[in-house]
């Protein structure tokens, strides 16, 4: 048990760019830019934007271009990739962008890496060309990037230009062990996918910090827990809120994508047995209900994991409810446990 405490650990947001039913993209990037200005109001450290493809409810695939457009129309809070998946691109090109993103917005952008395609492996051949083994040469990709970033490569014969000698954090991102290895080795910071790959969540800190090694970049293990968030007034509205996130994960079980749906008043009117358990396996890692019940629940997990950061994703359809969530959560974790207390 860990004794950090939900005041001791910062929060930030992953965003999918998630589209919803009835809406376009276009009104998908409007609101993303609304919640990022809405949480650097309220105190979140970082917004994150995650590669994917081939989706038709994500449409944050331009990764690179929806960081600069939120960090141009924001003043401090951090903005990065939760994560750029590697093996889809040439280091150089990538240290060359977030190169780019670092110098127009300085001491703000974040480099979050994962090694899986962040689609199906059609559309990583269609991505990748013949170049379909490059999840192999994962850590080798990023060593290259560290050294393109690096400012002892002015003498290199290819430089990234910009990137060279700027100071961009470094992140491995993992939903599995394998990445908590290569974070350990590297001493990067680690963030895992709780928010829907739960099964190795304990396995994979477990291993990173047993096995970190301390490195100019960091000197003890940092771990991000990134988790499904749904809050509301009240735990039966953060219930009802919450069916839009269990359709999409029922979605991604069959194969049966959608945009995001509203909120229906059962979830027995569309699952089976075997979806409902599947669904509620991936969203092990969910806080859903008023700020009091969060703030419980979130506690006995921090208490428990150790986490020194919370990642918060939410996917809800309606977009003021969902800046109500985000409102909520960060009102949670500031809540008074003493008084908490008292007060039940």
């Amino acid at each position: 048990m860990s004794s950090k405490s939900l005041q001791d650990i910062s929060y930030s947001v992953l965003d999918l760019a998630t589209v919803v039913e009835g809406y376009s993209i276009a009104d998908t990037y409007h609101n993303s830019l609304d919640n990022a200005r809405h949480a650097e109001a309220l105190g979140y450290s970082r917004y994150w934007f995650a590669e994917h493809h081939n989706m038709i409810s994500v449409a944050s695939s331009a990764t690179s271009l929806l960081i600069g457009y939120i960090a141009g129309n924001t003043e401090k809070i951090r903005v990065g990739s939760g994560g750029i998946m590697l093996p889809n691109h040439s280091p150089l090109v990538i240290a060359e962008q977030f190169g780019t993103l670092e110098t127009l917005y300085p001491g703000r952008i974040d480099l979050g890496l994962g090694r899986a395609p962040g689609s199906d492996q059609i559309t990583a051949q269609a991505i990748r060309g013949q170049n379909m083994n490059a999840a192999f040469y994962f850590p080798k990709d990023v060593a290259a990037l560290q050294t393109y970033l690096s400012a002892n490569n002015y003498d290199g014969k290819v430089r990234a230009i910009p990137g060279e000698g700027l100071n961009i954090p470094i992140w491995i991102l993992g939903s599995s062990t394998d990445s908590a290895k290569l974070a350990a080795a590297m001493g990067l910071p680690y963030a895992f996918a709780s928010h829907f790959a739960p099964a190795y969540f304990k396995e994979a800190i477990a291993i990173y910090r047993d096995n970190f090694i301390p490195s100019v970049h960091l000197d003890k293990p940092y771990v991000m827990a990134c988790v499904n968030v749904v809050a509301a007034e009240s735990d039966e509205e953060a219930e009802y809120l919450s069916t839009s996130v269990k359709q999409m994960f029922m979605g991604i079980i069959t194969g049966k994508r959608k945009l995001l749906q509203p909120p229906i008043k059962s979830m027995e009117e569309v699952w089976g047995v075997f979806e409902e358990g599947a669904v509620m396996e991936m969203l092990r890692y969910s806080f859903i209900g008023s700020k009091e019940t969060i703030h419980s629940k979130l506690s006995s997990f921090v208490k428990e994991n150790g986490v020194d950061e919370i990642m918060a994703t939410t996917h809800v359809y309606n977009h003021q409810a969902k800046l109500k969530s985000f409102r909520l959560f960060a009102e949670a974790l500031k809540l008074n446990p003493l008084v908490l207390s008292q007060n039940q």
